[in-house]
């Protein structure tokens, strides 16, 4: 066989799983265009929903009718393509990720298989976890914090002033300067949803930690013995991570401290779990000595 005729061959396998990765890669792209023009269509009530917790925090602060505004024309339609590009892609996951395992199945052995699936499954379930915290209870006090400090500041100051008694009804407002100035709160619709997206994304992946560190436990790159000697650094990277990722809210930061710290405590558990399941099988295969560990 000639130099020329081996080449033909060897790139053969390649360009099959160039042609396959392109196949793969476009039925992906069209189920996520897909997702995006159904996510479209329910654009404005998944917008009313994750604009909730404002809407509630102004209505406790006294405001009878909250209103955001946008201050440029497309604005409200870019603001509308973004939720549909963020959950389009959520519609469209459970496509994307089969073909992403159809892609890398053929090449894993049966026991590699059967360790990767439930992750596939499991990452999902995490992430949505992770964004309903976020909406349902970071975000609700994030915006009692952030429109309410103004509605506090008020207070302390005409209480300073000795003009009032007790505390007013205005929704997040400062009392008038010298000059006649009021500041009130008109929040811009694009700037409101981003805080709750970030949350929503913070969290979403800060809930994968036990299927991150429970996936690194089956491939042998760590171990519940090693995370638990780092627990002290972990501590310090989760207090760190609690004070970028949340308001200056000392009640936020412990609730994403706690929740973080406490999934980190049940990777431990999952990671031994794995060590407990491959050590049993390595000694029913009888490879593995007892008398070995002992020594």
């Amino acid at each position: 066989m000639s130099q020329t005729e081996e080449m033909d061959e060897s790139t053969a396998p390649l360009i099959e799983h160039l042609a396959e990765l392109r196949t793969r890669l476009i039925r992906a792209v069209l189920a996520f265009i897909v997702g995006i023009v159904l996510a479209f269509t329910v654009a404005e009530p998944i917008l009313q929903f994750l604009l909730g917790p404002i809407e509630s925090t102004l209505r406790d602060l006294g405001d009878p009718s909250p209103t955001l505004q946008y201050t440029s024309p497309q604005e409200y339609l870019f603001t509308l393509f973004r939720i549909s590009m963020v959950f389009g892609f959520a519609l469209s996951f459970p496509v994307i990720g089969y073909q992403l395992w159809r892609f890398v199945a053929p090449g894993l052995y049966k026991n590699e298989k059967g360790a990767f699936l439930p992750f596939l499954f499991a990452s999902p379930v995490m992430f949505l976890l992770g964004a309903s915290f976020a909406q349902f209870v970071v975000t609700p006090l994030a915006m009692q914090f952030f429109l309410g400090f103004a509605d506090v500041a008020s207070v302390f100051a005409n209480l300073l002033q000795g003009t009032i008694s007790e505390v007013p009804g205005e929704v997040a407002v400062v009392p008038e300067t010298s000059d006649g100035v009021k500041i009130t709160f008109f929040g811009k619709v694009n700037e409101s949803l981003d805080i709750t997206l970030k949350f929503i994304m913070a969290f979403g992946l800060c809930f994968q930690l036990p299927v991150l560190l429970t996936l690194m436990g089956k491939a042998g790159l760590v171990s519940a013995e090693g995370l638990g000697a780092v627990r002290k650094y972990a501590v310090v990277a989760i207090l760190l991570l609690a004070a970028l990722v949340t308001p200056p809210d000392v009640v936020t930061q412990l609730i994403l401290f706690t929740v973080v710290y406490g999934l980190y405590e049940i990777s431990i558990f999952l990671v031994g779990r794995v060590e407990k399941k491959r050590e049993e099988k390595l000694r029913a295969e009888g490879y593995y000595d007892d008398e070995v560990e002992e020594d």
